[in-house]
C-alpha cells in the first residue's frame, strides 16, 4: 500500500497524486503504483478529505513524531470504486464502492496479535512519513481493508469513515453508553464527529465546548444539548469548569479532549467526577502541563486515543441506518487540479467555516 514512486509505470493511463514536496508546497505529479498483488484491488479515487494532520504537514513537514523527509503523497480519508482485483479475492469484485482504512499493522507482533493493530510499532499508514497517501487517481490496496459501501452511503460519506473511526475509538475506549454524560472539549472536525459517535452510542447528556461562536452554533445544530464558549486563557480554567457543570446538571462522567492543549485538558480533568473518565484525542500540543496530582486523588482515568482499529464496519453501519449523519460536515469541495488543491489546504487552514474541505476526483 502507498509503495509507489513517481513515474509514469507501465505505459497505460498515467496516475496522477499530490506530491507535498516541501512546507507550503504541493505538486500535482506521476505517481507509480505497485505491482498488483493477488490479494490486493487497485481503486480508483473519489473522494478524499483533508484532515488537519494533511495542514500540519504542509505547513511544518511534520505531525507529532512524523517528519517528512522526502516528497510523499499526501491524503488518507477516501473512497472509491475497484477497477481491478488481485487473482486471490473474493470478497470484491470492480464496480464495487468502497471506503479504505488508511493502516496495516506487521500481524506478527502481540499488538497484531493481541487485537491492537492500530499501536503497532510497524505499522503503514496513509500519509505517514515514509508511506504515501491516498489524493491520487488511483490505489493499489490490501482487499481486507477496503470495505463495500451501501447503495444508501456516498462516497464522500465513505471517506468520513476515516475521522468517524477517530471518534468512534474513542467512544469505545471511554466506555460512552446511555447512562453516561460526555463532555467534549473542541467543536472542530474531530470534535463534532466524536460528538455524534456520543450520541450514537446512546450518551444521556452532551455538552460542547470551543473558542468559536460559529462552531457552537454547529454543534448545536448537530445536536449538542449544550453549548459552552470558553477562553484560551488559563487564568479562566477555574471558572470556566463551574459554569461547564452547572450547563450539564449532573455528574460529568467522561470528558473527551479533542484538542490537546494544557488549558483543555486541565479543563477536562477538573470538570470530570470523581472516578470518571477523560479520553485526550487531540495532539494540540507534544507536552502538557495539567494538575494530574488532584486528578489522580480523584480517580480520574485518563485514557489516551492513538488512530483506531476494526471501527470500518460499525462507521458504514451507523452511515447506512441513519444513526450518524456526516453530510453536514462537509462544508467545502473541490475538484483535483493544481490551483483546486492548493486552494483547497489554503481553505482548510484557513479554518473559519471550514470544517471538512472535501476533493471530488
Amino acid at each position: 500500500m502507498g509503495s509507489g514512486g513517481e513515474g509514469n509505470g507501465d505505459g497505460k493511463e498515467q496516475n496522477m497524486a499530490a506530491w507535498l514536496v516541501s512546507v507550503n508546497t504541493l505538486k500535482i505529479q506521476p505517481y507509480q503504483l505497485p505491482p498488483l498483488g493477488p490479494r490486493d484491488v487497485r481503486v480508483r479515487m473519489k473522494a478524499v478529505g483533508i484532515c488537519r494532520s494533511d495542514v500540519h504537514f504542509l505547513k511544518t513537514m511534520r505531525c507529532a513524531h512524523f517528519v517528512v523527509k522526502e516528497p510523499m503523497v499526501i491524503g488518507h480519508e477516501c473512497a472509491g470504486v475497484i477497477e481491478e482485483v488481485g487473482s486471490e479475492v473474493k470478497s470484491l469484485a470492480v464496480g464495487d464502492r468502497v471506503a479504505l482504512e488508511t493502516g496495516m499493522g506487521c500481524s506478527r507482533c502481540r499488538y497484531c496479535k493481541g487485537g491492537r493493530y492500530n499501536l503497532c510499532l510497524e505499522m503503514k499508514s496513509f500519509a505517514a512519513p515514509p508511506v504515501h497517501g491516498s489524493l491520487a487517481n488511483q490505489l493499489v490496496h490490501p482487499a481486507e481493508l477496503c470495505f463495500k459501501l451501501p447503495d444508501n452511503v456516498s462516497l464522500e460519506e465513505g471517506a468520513m469513515c476515516e475521522p468517524l473511526s477517530v471518534g468512534i475509538h474513542a467512544c469505545r475506549r471511554a466506555g460512552v453508553g446511555p447512562e453516561t454524560n460526555v463532555l467534549i472539549m473542541g467543536a472542530g472536525p474531530i470534535g463534532l464527529i466524536t460528538m455524534l459517535a456520543a450520541r450514537a452510542f446512546g450518551a444521556a447528556k452532551i455538552v460542547i465546548t470551543d473558542v468559536n461562536d460559529h462552531r457552537l452554533s454547529v454543534a448545536k445544530s448537530l445536536g449538542a444539548d449544550e453549548i459552552v464558549r470558553v477562553s484560551s486563557n488559563m487564568e479562566d480554567i477555574d471558572e470556566e469548569v463551574i459554569q461547564i457543570q452547572k450547563v450539564m446538571g449532573a455528574d460529568i462522567d467522561i470528558t473527551v479532549d479533542c484538542v490537546g492543549f494544557s488549558k483543555t485538558m486541565s479543563t477536562a480533568l477538573n470538570a470530570t467526577r470523581a472516578g470518571g473518565k477523560v479520553c485526550l484525542v487531540g495532539m494540540g500540543q507534544n507536552e502538557l502541563t495539567v494538575p494530574l496530582t488532584p486528578a489522580a486523588a480523584r480517580e480520574v482515568d485518563i485514557i489516551g486515543v492513538f488512530r483506531y482499529k476494526d471501527t470500518w464496519p460499525l462507521c458504514i453501519e451507523f452511515l447506512r441506518t441513519g444513526k450518524i449523519n456526516v453530510k453536514p460536515l462537509i462544508t467545502h469541495r473541490y475538484g483535483f487540479s493544481q490551483k483546486e488543491v492548493e486552494e483547497a489546504f489554503e481553505v482548510s487552514a484557513r479554518g473559519r467555516d471550514a470544517l471538512k474541505v472535501m476533493f471530488n476526483l
